[in-house]
């Protein structure tokens, strides 16, 4: 690839509030998305549903955000691991990293007029969900592919990384954060590892979405790398509404662990590359005290990957795989 060819990279990000305020039409743009909410005739039900859901929730959600700082972390740690992309890339390619978050600025849009400012020979969509899934990576290539055609870089080649679920890489530094995470424990070798992933509809699965398939994939082969002999469970979280979504739920699986004689218990994000209310809160904050409430003595979290360096070499290995570009090793 020559450098005088610059190549634009997309990061796709569910994204988040950056103020109290910014709740409440962050949930409005949330549930207005028909990857997220669909039934028959919804297009002329969704926005006043999505108006009622979004001001029902955004009292309790602020609290949440309140918590954690009054913004979500998601949009600064996007920031950071977009600069520490396109510095990764630089000894291999002219590339120029853009964020296109799906509810919340940056949008898409404003990631399209970023590259418009370049002449790109080549785009690659990197969406920043491991595990496929039409709700996030399904849901955020549906906007793209309703803004990129108006855009001017309409005639520009497009290479899509679907998803990472089971890339050497990435699995490394999955692998390499938990066992930086199990050294805060008494004995590590008598701790659960509880991997956690955001829940989705059971529908959305019986539809035929290979979401809880890379899920457990993802585990498996960090379980396989790590080598570390220990007991685990899958669950999921942050359930909405009272559907039927995948299941255990965190929730469940906390009790039920104290009953059973456990006393250690490390909780791995293993669909969350990023850190945000979903671990700071629910998973670092409520999680936390129910286990402390049902017996277990020592709990952690494992902090997001955020802008880990092995991350980011795997987020570069995978832009350069997508391009043809030599690996450097």
């Amino acid at each position: 690839m020559e450098r005088d060819q610059k190549i634009g990279v997309v990061l796709f990000q569910l994204g988040g509030p950056d103020s109290l305020d910014a709740v409440e039409p962050f949930l409005y743009n949330l549930f207005l998305d028909p990857d997220i909410i669909d039934f028959p005739f919804a297009k002329l039900a969704r926005p006043a549903l999505a108006r009622l859901i979004s001001t029902t929730r955004a009292r309790k959600v602020k609290k949440g955000y309140a918590a954690i700082g009054g913004q979500s972390p998601i949009v600064r740690w996007t920031a950071r691991q977009r600069q520490a992309l396109e510095e990764a890339l630089q000894p291999s390619l002219d590339a120029r990293v853009v964020v296109a978050m799906r509810y919340w600025h940056p949008f898409t849009q404003e990631a399209l007029a970023e590259l418009e400012k370049d002449s790109c020979r080549e785009l690659v969509l990197l969406p920043l969900y491991p595990q496929y899934s039409k709700t996030t990576t399904g849901s955020s290539l549906n906007e793209w592919n309703r803004r990129f055609p108006a855009s001017r870089l309409s005639s520009v080649p497009v290479k899509l990384v679907r998803e990472f679920h089971r890339h050497p890489s990435y699995i490394a530094a999955l692998v390499e954060q938990i066992e930086c995470a199990l050294k805060r424990f008494s004995d590590p070798q008598e701790t659960h590892l509880l991997f956690s992933a955001h829940g989705v509809p059971v529908s959305v699965i019986q539809e035929g979405d290979p979401y809880q398939a890379q899920v457990e994939e993802t585990t498996r082969r960090v379980l396989e790398e790590g080598r570390w002999g220990l007991p685990h469970t899958v669950c999921y979280q942050s359930q909405v509404g009272s559907g039927r979504w995948l299941q255990p739920s965190i929730h469940d699986v906390i009790p039920r662990l104290a009953a059973q004689g456990v006393r250690k218990v490390l909780v791995v994000p293993v669909s969350f590359v990023s850190d945000h209310i979903e671990t700071l809160h629910e998973i670092d904050r409520e999680v936390r005290e129910e286990a402390a409430q049902t017996g277990i003595r020592e709990f952690q979290m494992m902090p997001g990957l955020n802008d880990a360096p092995r991350f980011i070499r795997a987020l570069a290995d995978l832009v350069l795989e997508a391009v043809g570009a030599e690996i450097p090793h």
